[in-house]
């Protein structure tokens, strides 16, 4: 291995807050030796706990994170968070909300943030989560959450990152839970109900125990409804609480590797998706996308022939 490379991996290890932002910046930016430096990192990882966060935009998750972290401090853990703003990184959003609301942790180094945008590349931003997340496990944090705005199919790609996903609804938002795609609802482990200091809070809970009782998950978890006013710190500790008991249910039933084995199916595709793609792209010089999209928008050409054609192309390529 390059010493260089072994050097940087000696103090992102030893706990060098710089040599982490580094790593996590070169594989966020697919920077020279960002491959190197994963696969030199790999057989470091697999202790942190990963917590997947999502919800829709106002719900809370921020102040939900920052109060689960200074849960996790006081426990002497070691905390990572990766917050994604799936919005333009130049518009300020939540990159800045995340920053202002977890100011009080940047004196703590057993607190490391990190806001992380799509920048608009397509498939972009699971694959550059999962990277700094692998990065941040490798530094020997005891726990990370990734924390993600929205509801879309990115929130979905996410959290199979997470060993737990948390989804996070709140009262008086529209049709409440049937705002929510069915997608969401499936993958969490634990529901919140944030801000239930509100009025409805007691009809989402209805709404989430209806729904389900119309499904059986294959693991026959019932996620549990945790109730929670994130801004002044209620309902933390239960939250924790029911975090803990998935998996302790996990390690009872033994599936914590069958999840973990799902988990990497589903990434691996996503990474074979990505080189498959990025061959397809170095195949074509600069302007050929608008042409081949010009001559089949006039019809000169079938768009199905072409993907055949460009994805022959990369794989003589390739081999």
């Amino acid at each position: 291995m390059n010493p260089d490379i072994q050097t940087w991996i000696d103090r992102l290890r030893s706990g060098d807050p710089r040599a982490l932002a580094r790593a996590i910046s070169t594989v966020e930016n697919r920077a020279p030796g960002w491959s190197d430096l994963l696969k030199a990192l790999f057989p470091h990882t697999g202790k942190a706990r990963v917590i997947g966060l999502t919800g829709a935009p106002g719900s809370g998750k921020s102040t939900l994170v920052d109060q689960l972290a200074k849960h996790y401090r006081k426990a002497n853990q070691t905390v990572g968070i990766i917050a994604v703003d799936p919005t333009s990184p130049y518009t300020g959003g939540a990159i800045l909300g995340d920053r202002i609301r977890m100011q009080d942790h940047y004196s703590d180094p057993g607190i490391y943030i990190r806001s992380m945008a799509t920048r608009g590349a397509l498939g972009g931003l699971a694959r550059a989560t999962a990277d700094a997340a692998t990065v941040l496990d490798a530094s020997g944090r005891d726990l990370i959450m990734i924390e993600t705005v929205g509801v879309g199919q990115d929130e979905v790609d996410i959290v199979r990152l997470a060993d737990v996903t948390i989804v996070i609804l709140v009262p008086g938002m529209g049709d409440d839970v049937q705002t929510i795609k069915a997608g969401i609802m499936e993958i969490a482990d634990v529901f919140v109900i944030n801000k239930s200091d509100r009025e409805g809070a007691e009809r989402v809970e209805r709404e989430i125990r209806a729904m389900q009782s119309l499904a059986t998950r294959n693991d026959h978890w019932t996620p549990p409804i945790v109730k929670t006013v994130a801004s002044e710190g209620v309902g933390t500790a239960e939250l924790a609480e029911a975090i803990a008991g998935y998996e302790a249910y996990l390690k009872k039933e033994n599936l914590v590797l069958k999840k973990n084995v799902e988990n990497w199916q589903e990434r691996l595709v996503e990474m074979l998706r990505d080189a498959m793609l990025e061959k397809a792209r170095a195949h074509m010089d600069g302007g050929s996308l608008e042409r081949y999209a010009a001559e089949i928008a006039e019809h000169k050409r079938d768009p199905y022939s072409l993907v055949e054609e460009i994805v022959g192309g990369a794989e003589r390529d390739a081999f």
